[in-house]
């Protein structure tokens, strides 16, 4: 934080900055640690914002715990290397129920006891292991396992994670371990918000977690949504621990955050372990995190210095993973597909395989970075998975298994369908075909012209579309209004009842909205809720094709670079004669949003779940004068949260924008 402080602060000033921090990070805790927020969004935001003027105006406040410190500083050089004062061991590891009472065995064998040992067990997170070490109370230090000797010192990103406290009640030295991880819900977010700006996406949430740790610039790290849990410790000194279960307890009264208990156990009944495994097993794919297992311990720790270690693995505990949801096969052939934007995305053509139930046979390989990085051939023999138990995608290739004549695979500079010039925007990773009218965007662009939330022809489906444009029927959108029954019928297997079905939904689809209608046009980055914008910016379709920059970026929203992105498209001479044909075709209906309500010149947007559907929440927004807005930017008056928010919540805050609860909505129509 930029610090312009003009008055040295004074005993009463220092008082109410310590009550200040006090309040914000028990807030913080409860928000981020516990899910269980004791004060709405808004009157965070508010004392949050109280805390951060006060650190402007005044010198000499102490920092150290400040939540104002999550916001990122300076960027460094590099990373520093630094032994842990206890190694950080790894686990030795097991896949079965079977290696489950094998443990156990071995565990009665080496303590030379017949009575049952009690177990403490655990979810094995798939995060990025992560020491942080205390010292005086403060957080002094954040490092990585690294070899589990010598890991690297990241504290700076480390610092913008909110749920981790930086300062404890514990005054003596303490090393707490734990795992560094990403929601799966806010991956997804995160992923889809780069793709659209034509970034690079992460694999899966475990490699974002580890890439966002190993950025030099913290602000990087506080933009993302980072999680912390800790369920171990390294070294300490002033406090007494005599078990796993203690640990944690311990931990979570120093406010770290720890996995629910309803997620662990603790017994002493090997036939409980198994159940316990199979449980977390069939019940993973809901849980909020990735996770590849469990983990069992002897709860006692006095037991635990008693096995001692084999090796550099502890004797005295095990992970149980879950069979991978991997397999292996072979890539027959690369493809390259054309989306309807023109992005040029190769996709990997493989022998099909069974992945958790599901046949696989095509994963994309995202764009000609992520080919390289990974070094995927055709012949290659690879290891298949579903990311997120969903998408499939490549995880690596076997070298060993590799042809002798295979060939580094080169994304063509041309497209594929149309053979144009394929180029890239500037900081993007994907290659794009240049003509809005080669045949697969075409194909792209009807499809989404159709779909149901743009045109909503419902009985015109993709095979329909690929059909038209093959025929030569359709090679505008503008065509679909012109087609008749002798044009259907030289399809196949097109009955009279199936070609009036076709022909009725296009004349239906003729009443539209201008919102419908500038979403329909397939404009990059322009969204439902920015089509919706740009309607009511604008009025009509006349005024909206002949807009410039200066008006356009004035509509909440719209950047200098969307804004770049919708003139180009309006500017092109083939897309206003096709606009204003097919305005001839339309009639629009007047918006439902009430331009005189109470919400009017507010903007809102909705994430989390709230007590209504979240159609509803748009609807009494709009019908009051409010509009939405896709995502969260400085133009924004108000984010409406609901139960697990996500990362909006996050950004929101950090841009300064307010935050309420539907319950705080509904006050605002009163």
């Amino acid at each position: 934080m930029s610090k312009t402080s003009k008055t040295a602060a004074s005993a009463q000033i220092k008082r109410k900055h310590s009550d200040l921090k006090e309040k914000v990070n028990y807030h913080n805790e409860r928000y981020h640690t516990h899910d269980k927020p004791e004060i709405s969004d808004y009157d965070f935001d508010q004392l949050f914002s109280e805390l951060l003027k006060l650190e402007e105006e005044y010198s000499g406040l102490d920092l150290t715990d400040s939540p104002s410190q999550r916001v990122g500083g300076d960027a460094i050089a590099a990373f520093k290397k630094m032994d842990h004062r206890l190694p950080m061991i790894s686990l030795a590891n097991s896949y079965n129920e079977e290696d489950i009472k094998e443990f156990n065995a071995r565990i009665k064998k080496f303590l030379r006891n017949d009575k049952d040992v009690e177990y403490f067990a655990e979810l094995k997170l798939d995060g990025l292991s992560m020491e942080l070490v205390y010292e005086d109370g403060q957080l002094v230090r954040a490092l990585t396992r690294g070899d589990g000797v010598t890991g690297e010192d990241v504290t700076h990103n480390v610092k913008t994670i909110k749920s981790i406290p930086l300062k404890i009640s514990h005054k003596k030295l303490l090393e707490v371990r734990g795992e560094v991880l990403i929601d799966k819900k806010d991956f997804v977010e995160m992923n889809q918000a780069y793709e659209e700006a034509g970034q690079m996406v992460f694999a899966n949430p475990r490699n974002a977690a580890a890439g966002t740790i190993r950025q030099l610039d913290p602000k990087i790290a506080a933009s993302r949504p980072l999680k912390f849990f800790a369920y171990a410790l390294g070294a300490y000194e002033g406090i007494i621990f005599d078990s796993q279960k203690d640990i944690e307890e311990k931990l979570a009264a120093l406010k770290f955050p720890i996995i629910d208990r309803k997620f662990t156990e603790c017994t002493s009944s090997e036939e409980e372990l198994i159940e316990y495994y199979h449980r977390i097993n069939q019940h993973r794919a809901q849980l909020p995190f990735d996770i590849d297992g469990i983990v069992i311990k002897v709860n006692s720790l006095s037991l635990q210095d008693d096995l001692g270690m084999v090796a550099r693995s502890p004797r005295w505990a095990t992970a149980v993973k879950f069979q991978p949801e991997q397999a292996q096969t072979v890539i027959e052939n690369i493809v390259v597909q054309v989306g309807r934007t023109g992005a040029l995305t190769p996709v990997a053509v493989m022998k099909p395989v069974k992945v958790g139930g599901v046949t696989i046979t095509n994963a994309t390989l995202h764009n000609q970075d992520e080919i390289d990085r990974k070094d995927v051939r055709i012949g290659d023999t690879v290891i298949v998975q579903r990311a997120g138990d969903v998408i499939p995608e490549v995880v690596q290739v076997i070298l060993d298994k590799r042809p002798k004549n295979s060939e580094a695979f080169l994304i063509p500079t041309n497209c594929p369908t149309c053979g144009t010039k394929a180029s890239k925007e500037p900081e993007e990773a994907v290659l794009r075909c240049q003509n809005p009218f080669c045949k697969s965007i075409l194909i792209g662009s009807l499809i989404h012209f159709v779909s149901r939330r743009a045109m909503n022809m419902e009985k015109v489906g993709d095979k329909l579309i690929e059909a038209f444009v093959e025929l030569e029927l359709v090679q505008n959108f503008s065509d679909l209004y012109k087609l008749t029954d002798k044009d259907i019928q030289k399809l196949e297997r097109q009955g009279e009842k199936s070609i009036q079905n076709i022909l009725n939904s296009i004349e239906k689809s003729r009443q539209t909205t201008l919102a419908r209608f500038i979403y329909a046009l397939g404009i990059r980055f322009v969204g439902e809720q920015t089509a919706k914008l740009l309607a009511d910016h604008y009025g009509t379709i006349e005024n909206f094709m002949k807009t410039e920059a200066e008006e356009l970026e004035k509509v909440p929203e719209i950047g200098e670079k969307v804004s770049a992105t919708i003139l180009k498209w309006l500017h092109d001479k083939r897309m206003q004669s096709e606009v204003k044909t097919l305005a001839k075709y339309m009639t629009f209906e007047a918006p439902k949003r009430n331009l005189e309500g109470k919400l009017t010149g507010m903007s809102f947007l909705v994430t989390g779940t709230l007590p209504v559907k979240r159609d509803v929440a748009h609807e009494k927004i709009e019908e009051n004068g409010g509009k939405l807005l896709s995502g969260v930017s400085a133009k924004l008056s108000y984010l409406i949260v609901g139960e697990d928010p996500g990362s909006k919540a996050d950004k929101a805050q950090s841009v300064g924008v307010k935050i309420i609860s539907w319950e705080e909505f509904l006050e605002l129509l009163k």
